[in-house]
């Protein structure tokens, strides 16, 4: 892009983004050989500069070709531009001082001139060249602000300016989800769109945890599958493509000795994403802080500690359940097993029996026996907490599910 000089200026301004060459398109003329027009259609595609070699019809030449204007420029890529000041008449000019800087809806940035010190002289045909480059980290609306100031020979003070505008686009729509594990784990899903023209090679999809959490990439292939990705060797995603990446995240064990529930927005981290186009541009998105708010538990929460998957049909297992405080006061605690007569589990072992007093933010295991009656996939349920200072009643079902099978050897 060049801005066009004025006359009564001696010196010109020429701007030009620097950027990769694109491959030259070929638009063959096709026509049966039988037609008129067919000896005049293929010596226009022999003709044709763009036409690749040994390839009659092939849409995209082996030539390079440079970008005619601005083009598109996508959020996280650095912008690049070439900046010259000629000299186009027969004068000498002193003092010239250059300035670019970039105007953004929020910001005005100065890319150049900042600390520089004027060309002291600029003789006839002479050029001041300057690169500037700069991480695009704003959408919407750009304007690069170019200035020029020098001094004529015969001592008079000239400047002038030009502008050049171009608009910052988003190349990836990035969506999370969170879903909480029955632990205090959190699997994060994040959906990822490329919404630009062309496709992109995904370099990396990292997260980095905040300082309450360690994360585990579930993105992985195991040992037994070898390197790489549950995507293929090729990683990238063509236009318009949704890939999804999971991780999981596991508060740090310092975390439980401070505050023994998790409650409240906690901070998870932040997502760093870089992809290259298919010329090998690199772009570049960091998230904000992902926030998530833990879910609440009531009074009392229960979780599975340890048990079996899958038990034999008329025998006993172990569960060990945690038992943990999430109120502000301390509870005293009587524990009740409720059998259900339809249910393929049943409770054995004393029901009534006092657990004591659970501090607040506070927990205890208990070892439970339960005995299969029904095959099939059971419920664990019929877990009742009474807290005598308040006499409230706490029923917890549900808790988990083993399966029982049928063993004929038994």
């Amino acid at each position: 892009m060049e801005g066009n000089r004025e006359k009564e200026h001696l010196l010109a301004l020429k701007v030009m983004r620097l950027t990769k060459p694109t491959l030259m398109p070929f638009h063959p003329i096709t026509s049966d050989s039988r037609d008129v027009s067919y000896t005049l259609t293929e010596d226009q595609n022999q003709g044709d500069i763009a036409k690749p070699k040994d390839l009659d019809y092939f849409g995209v030449s082996d030539l390079l070709t440079l970008p005619q204007n601005f083009g598109n420029i996508f959020l996280g890529e650095t912008f690049s531009s070439y900046i010259s000041v000629h000299n186009d008449s027969n004068q000498t000019c002193s003092d010239i001082l250059l300035k670019a800087d970039l105007q953004t809806s929020s910001q005005r940035l100065l890319l150049t001139g900042v600390n520089s010190q004027p060309v002291s002289y600029l003789k006839p045909n002479e050029s001041i060249d300057d690169v500037i480059q700069h991480e695009v980290k704003e959408l919407g609306t750009h304007i690069l602000v170019c200035a020029v100031s020098y001094t004529t020979e015969a001592g008079e003070k000239m400047a002038f300016r030009k502008f050049f505008k171009f608009q910052v686009l988003k190349p990836l729509d990035v969506k999370t989800k969170f879903y909480n594990a029955e632990s205090d784990d959190v699997y994060l899903e994040v959906q990822i769109q490329n919404i630009t023209p062309g496709p992109v090679y995904m370099e990396h999809v990292r997260l980095d945890p905040s300082n309450l959490y360690q994360s585990e990439e579930l993105n992985s292939l195991d040992k037994k599958q070898g390197p790489g990705n549950v995507f293929g060797k090729v990683d990238y995603l063509n236009p318009m493509d949704t890939r999804q990446y999971l991780y999981c995240l596991a508060p740090k064990p310092e975390l439980y000795l401070e505050n023994k529930v998790l409650k409240g927005v906690t901070n998870i981290g932040k997502l760093d994403i870089v992809w290259k186009t298919n010329l090998g541009e690199k772009g570049r998105l960091q998230t904000s802080q992902l926030l998530r708010v833990a879910p609440g538990y009531g009074d009392i929460r229960v979780t599975v500690e340890k048990m079996p998957d899958s038990v034999p049909l008329e025998k006993t297992f172990d569960v060990t359940l945690r038992i943990t405080n999430c109120c502000e006061r301390d509870m005293e605690l009587t524990m009740v097993l409720q059998n259900d007569l339809n249910s393929g589990l049943m409770w054995c072992g004393l029901s009534g029996k006092k657990l004591g007093t659970l501090l607040q933010n506070e927990h205890m295991d208990l070892s439970l026996n339960l005995i299969t009656t029904v095959p099939g996939l059971q419920t664990i349920s019929g877990l009742r907490l009474t807290d005598n200072f308040l006499k409230r009643t706490y029923e917890h079902d549900e808790i988990a599910q083993v399966f029982v099978y049928n063993d004929p050897e038994s």
